[in-house]
């Protein structure tokens, strides 16, 4: 499932977008997860609120207040990199100043259902080929999309009614999701992911230090290194950061 943002002051036009990604859903099967927004104000203050980051972004050039560029733009000031956007504007020479803020399509209104449903297609297609880099898992009522560098930690967690109970924490927020710590630290050993403890696998990216037995990550958290394992750590996160220098 992609989670996609329509930002258009006009509601005639977000209504458009989205029916023609609702046609696309329904004739590929590709899940969209569509949220819409009124004002470049409103999706900056989406992401201000660390809510859910989308896939893809469609804005309008042409909005009061902030215009889709200056939109885009602070989005990608708020270090939100992933995010694939296209422009929808009736005006061509906007063109170049959109190659700032890392621009997959520019289109030209009125937008062809067919030139859309294209763009939309290879947009998909390039998350797919990014597969290796995102993970999959199931919160209560839907399923999310998590990228690994995005990931701080997955925990174990106690519960007297769900079995299995999982905190996969992220640099936004922390969802619940069930599953076996083993079976994670063995899919994900090969991608900067080590378990320190029987219920913990942390992301080496977002180690900041350790000290007396405990690891500090990116977001503040100190989480418990097992004693068996306090030697592995170490040697591994050394190892980690030697070839990161390389």
């Amino acid at each position: 499932m992609y989670r996609v943002a329509i930002c258009d002051d006009e509601e005639k036009q977000r209504e458009l977008v989205k029916s023609m990604l609702i046609t696309l859903s329904i004739k590929t099967n590709i899940d969209f997860e569509i949220e819409l927004f009124g004002s470049g104000e409103q999706l900056v203050s989406h992401y201000e609120r660390y809510e859910t980051p989308f896939h893809i972004l469609i804005l309008d050039i042409e909005m009061g207040g902030i215009n889709g560029i200056q939109t885009a733009r602070k989005i990608r000031e708020l270090n939100n990199l992933d995010e694939q956007i296209i422009f929808l504007t009736s005006y061509p020479e906007y063109m170049v100043e959109s190659f700032d803020v890392m621009t997959f399509q520019y289109l030209i209104k009125p937008i062809a259902p067919s030139i859309l449903v294209e763009k939309m297609i290879k947009i998909c297609q390039y998350f797919q080929a990014l597969d290796k880099k995102f993970m999959v898992i199931k919160s209560t009522y839907e399923e999310i999309v998590l990228k690994y560098d995005d990931l701080i930690s997955i925990q174990a967690a106690k519960s007297l009614t769900i079995k299995s109970k999982l905190h996969f924490t992220t640099t936004n927020q922390t969802y619940e999701s069930k599953g076996i710590i083993s079976d994670y630290a063995l899919a994900l050993k090969d991608c900067n992911f080590l378990q320190i403890h029987r219920s913990i696998i942390i992301n080496l990216l977002h180690v900041k230090k350790f000290s007396s037995g405990v690891v500090l990550m990116s977001n503040g958290l100190e989480l418990p290194i097992g004693r068996s394992k306090i030697n592995e750590v170490k040697d591994t996160y050394t190892k980690f950061m030697i070839m990161k220098v390389d």
